[in-house]
């Protein structure tokens, strides 16, 4: 095919009416987008209220263990009565 059929033929294509859409498939297609939004808000909503209770517990557990103290040496005795 050179490039005037391929033309022709996308003409032909575009210029043939649509298919007729059923009556009842756009309310349908509105209700199932609307709840797929919805749903979509909810796990976003979800996902962020976990990683703030994530964020709250690691502050309340680092602030309790506070790893980032040096723990107590147990190896040697004190140096006590020199």
């Amino acid at each position: 095919m050179n490039l005037p059929e391929r033309e022709a033929a996308v003409r032909r294509l575009l210029e043939r009416t649509p298919p007729p859409v059923p009556p009842g498939l756009y309310p349908d297609v509105v209700r199932r987008g609307g709840r797929m939004l919805r749903r979509r808000t909810a796990a976003r909503r979800l996902l962020w209220l976990l990683l703030l209770a994530a964020a709250v517990a690691f502050v309340v557990w680092a602030s309790t263990t506070r790893p980032w103290v040096e723990p107590p040496s147990d190896t040697t005795p004190p140096l006590t009565g020199w």
